[in-house]
């Protein structure tokens, strides 16, 4: 009786063990994200400077501390890459835009620089990495009618 007994419990001890498994925590979101792709500047494209700076990327600061995006890298399929190359400090919450064209960096607004469009109009993915080259967050699209997208 005494053998069955400690069978017994030991088979409910392995069953209910089994069902307390506890589960994987969901995957937690960036700490920063890319938001909204602006991958077809409004008119011709025919690379003046406030056309290319109609076409940028927005990443927002999804976490509730400030961030330092030094080092941090966006870029498209071809490899065409932004890099934050001095402290740049994301408020809580904040967004950034880089721009493709020329202008003065403030804490809103990032210039790349670039004299020709980067993100294509007939679809792409931009990729975000922190500095050790960890993918951070992605956004692909393919040509819609407004130009844009949400990711």
């Amino acid at each position: 009786m005494k053998r069955r007994l400690i069978g017994f419990v030991s088979a409910l001890a392995v069953a209910v063990g089994g069902s307390l498994a506890v589960a994987a925590p969901a995957q937690a979101a960036p700490a920063v994200m890319i938001t909204k792709v602006y991958y077809d500047s409004p008119g011709s494209d025919r690379g003046s400077n406030s056309s290319l700076n109609a076409e940028y990327v927005r990443l927002t600061n999804k976490r509730s501390t400030t961030l330092n995006l030094k080092g941090w890298t966006l870029r498209d399929k071809t490899g065409y890459t932004y890099k934050f190359s001095t402290n740049f400090r994301l408020a809580a919450g904040k967004s950034v835009y880089i721009h493709t064209g020329k202008g003065k960096n403030t804490s809103g607004h990032r210039y790349w620089g670039r004299s020709w469009y980067v993100w294509n109009n007939t679809g792409d993915k931009a990729y975000l990495r922190n500095p050790s080259g960890t993918l951070i967050d992605s956004c692909t699209w393919k040509k819609r009618g407004k130009g844009y997208t949400f990711c």
